[in-house]
């Protein structure tokens, strides 16, 4: 891959020199986990939360933004009881005992959403394998910076999509954003996403005798996908994430098809299974026979999706099956470095298809690819989706109420309206008519608790 970090696209890896980099002391690893939790740990996150489990607080603005209808609510208050939203308007009773947070010259709105993220990446794995030199209590802890950088971004919600060869570390960063022990958004993951051996997630490059745990949890037959997939919901995941295609070294050029990873009847045996356990199913398909098959089998949302066909696009507008698009991982992260002709190909393919996926009436949900880019810069698809047809505020849907639809919080999240968990933030400028404005968050409340 060079100097060039481009998701998915991956080359032989060098085996190392010596192995003898790897911190080799378990307990010095997790002592320094320990201490990350301690030094990340919000100020005072049990007691804020305790604190604003009665008591109300008064969020005065210059606007609401109603990323619904697309408009604003000039000169609104917000009510906040506890971690609900209790009034919203202009003329809101507020009680004499309420705080009172004066966001008079800012614009407010719902905690944003990123629908895909690897906390347990950082940018240039592909040429420091993280599997090959890092622990997985190390990664942990990178993962607790992570999740820290996203929530102060704006990004109270997140949908970890696969735990990148780190075991169980989605699991534990979740939990411990739940238990108040870190800092960090509301999390869903997927744990280990499933794949093939010879496919993607595979630690090739190396030795055949050399053997190395693998990116993702290999499956080779309908009883190792069902073995396989019942593990991942026994330790704790929400999603099961399956690759239905290879990546993006497996693309045809010629005719611009991906590989396949699984049988028609596999495809539909993971999303049976998942249901048998109430787990949606999150399917990395760039396109093709896969794509159109994965959808048919009933999967809630097709990940990347840059070659995605007329008939797929049609069957997932007809189904309900959300897009997660996740436009700028196939770009170079130095904006100014040339494309090959591989990355141009790709590139060109996702502008078309995600205009037609507008045309067509798709559900497309905010995702970025985060670990892939730099964590905390999870507002830097707005921009290209904008570029690609989206007006701001159907860029913003996609990251707030759309998202919220895909995840199955719409209940509770994606809107600034009463009875609603209060997860709201503000941005200086009107992003409705400036969506570079969500790149400067200033202020940050999740779940009623004031974060920045």
């Amino acid at each position: 891959m060079g100097k060039i970090s481009l998701c998915w696209i991956q080359e032989p890896l060098k085996v190392p020199p010596t192995m003898n980099r790897r911190i080799s002391t378990p307990l010095f690893l997790f002592l320094i986990a320990g201490l990350a939790f301690v030094l990340f740990r919000a100020p005072g996150v049990a007691a804020a939360q305790n604190a604003a489990s009665t008591g109300y607080t008064a969020i005065e603005t210059r606007a609401v933004v109603d990323v619904e209808r697309g408009t604003l609510l000039p000169g609104a208050t917000i009510l906040v009881r506890g971690n609900r939203i209790e009034a919203v308007g202009t003329d809101v009773d507020v009680p004499p005992s309420a705080r009172r947070i004066d966001l008079s010259d800012k614009y407010v709105l719902p905690g944003l959403m990123d629908a895909h993220t690897h906390i347990t990446l950082t940018p240039g794995y592909a040429e420091h394998n993280p599997i090959l030199y890092k622990s997985v209590p190390y990664r942990t802890v990178e993962a607790v910076a992570a999740v820290r950088e996203t929530l102060m971004a704006g990004f109270t919600t997140i949908r970890d999509l696969d735990s990148e060869g780190a075991d169980w570390a989605d699991v534990a960063v979740r939990d411990a954003v739940n238990d108040g022990i870190v800092p960090g958004p509301r999390m869903q993951v997927a744990t280990l996403a499933i794949s093939i051996t010879g496919g993607y997630m595979n630690n090739d490059g190396l030795a055949p005798q050399i053997d190395v745990p693998q990116f993702g949890a290999l499956a080779d037959s309908p009883a190792e996908i069902v073995r396989t997939l019942r593990r991942q919901v026994k330790y704790g995941a929400d999603w099961i994430k399956l690759y239905a295609t290879g990546t993006t070294k497996h693309i045809d050029l010629d005719n611009m098809a991906p590989l396949p990873q699984f049988t028609d009847e596999e495809i539909q045996l993971v999303v049976d299974e998942a249901a048998r356990f109430g787990k949606p199913v999150a399917a990395h398909a760039y396109g093709g026979h896969a794509a159109h098959v994965a959808v048919e089998a009933g999967v809630r949302s097709i990940e990347h999706g840059m070659m995605l066909s007329s008939e797929t696009l049609d069957l997932m507008a007809e189904r309900g099956t959300f897009w997660v698009p996740t436009i700028n991982v196939y770009f170079p992260l130095d904006a100014n470095a040339e494309l090959t002709e591989r990355q141009v190909a790709i590139t060109e393919s996702h502008r078309r298809v995600f205009g037609e996926a507008l045309r067509r009436g798709v559900r497309i949900a905010y995702g970025t690819d985060a670990g892939a880019l730099p964590h905390g810069d999870n507002a830097i698809d707005f921009r290209r989706m904008v570029d690609y047809g989206m007006t701001p505020a159907q860029a913003l849907r996609s990251a707030t109420l759309t998202a919220a639809e895909l995840l199955g919080l719409d209940a509770e999240l994606g809107t600034i309206d009463v009875g609603k968990l209060a997860d709201i933030i503000a941005v200086d400028e009107n992003p409705l008519s400036d969506i570079d404005a969500l790149w400067n968050v200033g202020f940050v409340m999740k779940d009623g608790v004031v974060q920045q």
